[in-house]
């Protein structure tokens, strides 16, 4: 369960060398003035949070693919590359027309068009803060009555100061071209928090995930229990941002009325369970102890005080408490849990019913990025596990299930790629085969 880092090793790891080479941050006049509102530092001094290590080793670069795999109940997959070029994306969103919308962490949105990357970014998106890999324009999700309304909705950091933003989340309408009316309708009143992910429940409510301080001092850490801060939740939104009067905490004196859940660290997947109406999340936690969870309202998940990782300095936590909610799936080591996405689809029968998880690194090594799959029994409780993908030595960062039933996945890099994942009849194995023999040969060459 709980943060950044395990998903952010660049991002914090650096951040951490940084800090310690550089001192105590140093605040700009504007940014010292925004200070004043808040209880806890608005940017945190990360000294000492990390012990020193090497500098984390680049992902290779991706060979042009395709690439076969065996798994264990599909059987023969291919992955090819869609296209590549892009520049750390978030996440994707599929449109009625066959194009795709990619957010990129640095604060463009880009679309594909019958598979092929517009090199001119699309008009409409505000300025961001984009800052390590917890920073910037994040995730994007059609409304669901997008067809007649043809909103889009897309999470990201807001400046406020310099080096200082709020998560926020802005709605757009598509024009076929451009984002246009691009206006927020959120932007939280809490700073110096991680990462987010969006998505919209069964109910059209708009869930969010803020991610918690996950390292640096207590009193920014222990933000995630605090019920009047929106650090290390998950909120509850109508459509136009405002609070659904029968949110969990809605009346309660010392609660934000949006919260939802509290006690995460950086949630970096947020899903709508078809099969159960449910809104899963999966976070990331310190040094192992990432989590998949199943979100319940008003219910509190237990970061800082309980996980199933340990302190990067090397301390464990208690795994569980009376008063937390389990994760569903934890792991030890960690995979730096990222984006989710349960399968549906016809085109992979042996996969129904199963969650898709993008992993950035496992056990806190890079390159060692992956695709793990998860298979459940009929009460949701986890039978087996498969992970995919690892050879590729890539970050993945998202993944999602196409309008055509396949499964689409970005990876985080610069440059980054979208690939396609599709199973392969039985015809076609031998010489798709032929083909995963070659495309290795020149990876490794590469």
């Amino acid at each position: 369960m709980r943060v950044m880092l395990t998903s952010a090793l660049i991002g914090v790891a650096v951040a951490g060398i940084v800090a310690a080479e550089q001192g105590p941050p140093q605040l700009s006049p504007a940014t010292e003035e925004l200070a004043k509102r808040f209880p806890y530092p608005v940017i945190r001094d990360l000294r000492g949070v990390i012990p020193p290590g090497p500098r984390p080793l680049p992902s290779p670069p991706l060979a042009g693919g395709p690439w076969v795999y065996s798994t264990f109940e599909q059987r023969d997959i291919k992955v090819s590359v869609v296209t590549t070029g892009l520049s750390h994306p978030w996440s994707l969103a599929f449109l009625p027309d066959g194009s795709i919308l990619v957010t990129e962490r640095v604060g463009r949105l880009r679309i594909l068009r019958n598979g092929a990357l517009d090199p001119t970014p699309v008009a409409g998106t505000p300025q961001v803060l984009s800052r390590g890999t917890m920073a910037g324009l994040m995730d994007i999700a059609p409304h669901p009555d997008f067809a007649h309304n043809k909103w889009i909705y897309i999470s990201y950091h807001k400046p406020l100061a310099p080096g200082v933003a709020a998560n926020s989340v802005l709605r757009g309408t598509w024009d076929g071209q451009a984002l246009t009316d691009v206006r927020d309708v959120f932007v939280s009143d809490d700073v110096d928090t991680e990462a987010s992910r969006i998505a919209f429940g069964a109910d059209g409510m708009l869930y969010m995930g803020i991610g918690g301080p996950g390292t640096g001092p207590r009193v920014s850490v222990d933000r995630a229990q605090h019920t009047n801060d929106l650090a290390g939740k998950v909120l509850r939104l109508r459509d136009d941002g405002g609070v659904p009067p029968d949110n969990p905490f809605v009346g309660r004196t010392g609660y934000k009325p949006a919260i939802f859940t509290i006690g995460h660290r950086v949630q970096l997947g947020l899903a709508l369970n078809p099969y159960t109406g449910e809104i899963w999340e999966d976070e990331n936690g310190p040094n192992g102890g990432d989590e998949l969870n199943v979100l319940k309202p008003g219910r509190n998940y237990g970061w800082p005080i309980v996980s199933y990782g340990r302190d990067y300095n090397g301390p464990r936590f208690p795994p569980s408490a009376p008063g937390f909610e389990e994760p569903v799936v934890f792991w030890v080591p960690s995979i730096a849990a990222s984006g989710l996405t349960f399968y549906t689809g016809e085109r992979f029968p042996a996969w129904k019913r199963n969650a898709f998880v993008g992993g950035m690194r496992e056990g806190e090594v890079a390159p060692s990025g992956q695709l793990q799959r998860i298979v459940f029994n009929d009460k949701w409780e986890e039978l087996r596990r498969e992970p995919l993908l690892r050879d590729l030595h890539q970050r993945i960062r998202d993944v999602r299930q196409g309008p055509d039933g396949l499964l689409y996945v970005l990876t985080d890099e610069e440059p980054a790629a979208l690939l396609r994942i599709e199973p392969i009849l039985a015809k076609d194995t031998k010489s798709t085969k032929d083909t995963k023999v070659q495309s290795d040969r020149r990876q490794f060459r590469e």
